[in-house]
């Protein structure tokens, strides 16, 4: 069921602290009671581990991850419009890319989210997220900085499009990219100046859905390593001294999982159960 979790709570069941996004198309009351989009936990996730659940709540990924010193990253990933359980308002399912710090307690988020209860429909909506501290905060808004008219956050997108999702720090504030236009930015001032570059970054599918019920899908509904599953491609890393390698793992194979896996890309997807 939707809940409010508090950050303690995050903590202690994956390890990770954060804070939150932005947006004023998005109503408050939903931006403030949707369950968060949860970035996968601070020790790498290995396949076949299963969902992440506490509280109501399991999280499933097919997650891409690298661990390096960068002023943000970027990748291009497909649209799609995954199933969710009729007039379900807890559940979710979302593709996203995430920046965080070494201990975890700083992240920014961006990627595209199905989610009837945050945003009344079952379109793809492009999101911004943050943390501070452990904190949580809320869907595209609680300080995010809205900059272009044409491109804003909360606003539905073209299933079957394909568009590049970016995160980059400049001049010390979080800078949000869509389609490689500049959404807008979390300022710095967030955290004080303390986080400036990324050491964490993550490019993943995600599914919330209740602790009895998988039957959400991920991505378009194939399965990653069948033809014509979602992706996520063309993975950059910006300010690092490294070449962009990402690490592929999924929670539930046997639900969701990865296919053509290359350094810098993946497929993901999976019908969990199947139809709901």
């Amino acid at each position: 069921m939707r809940i409010r979790r508090t950050a303690a709570a995050l903590a202690a069941a994956l390890g990770l602290l954060t804070a939150a996004p932005a947006t004023a198309s998005t109503p408050a009351t939903a931006a403030t009671t949707a369950l968060a989009p949860v970035v996968p936990s601070a020790a790498p996730l290995a396949d076949g581990t299963g969902p992440i659940c506490w509280f109501g709540a399991c999280y499933d990924y097919v997650s891409g991850r690298q661990q390096t010193d960068a002023t943000g990253a970027s990748i291009r990933m497909l649209q799609s419009s995954p199933t969710l359980k009729s007039g379900d308002t807890d559940a979710h399912s979302l593709q996203e890319l995430a920046v965080q710090s070494t201990d975890r307690k700083s992240t920014v988020e961006v990627g595209w989210t199905v989610d009837y209860g945050l945003n009344g429909d079952l379109l793809p909506h492009l999101f911004v997220y943050h943390w501070v501290d452990g904190k949580e905060s809320c869907y595209n808004a609680c300080g995010f900085v809205q900059v272009s008219p044409v491109y804003t956050a909360g606003m539905a997108l073209q299933p079957g499009d394909a568009a590049r999702f970016g995160i980059r720090n400049l001049a010390g504030d979080w800078w949000i990219f869509y389609d490689q236009h500049a959404v807008g930015y979390f300022p710095g001032s967030l955290w004080n100046g303390a986080y400036t570059r990324t050491q964490v970054i993550s490019a993943f599918g995600e599914v919330a859905h209740g602790t009895g019920s998988t039957c959400e899908s991920m991505g378009d509904g194939r399965f990653g390593s069948a033809p014509g599953s979602g992706w996520i491609r063309d993975f950059q890393l910006f300010g690092s001294a490294d070449d962009a390698h990402l690490t592929v793992t999924s929670t539930s194979p046997a639900l969701y999982d990865a296919g053509r896996v290359t350094p810098t890309s993946f497929h993901l997807g999976g019908p969990g159960t199947g139809p709901c």
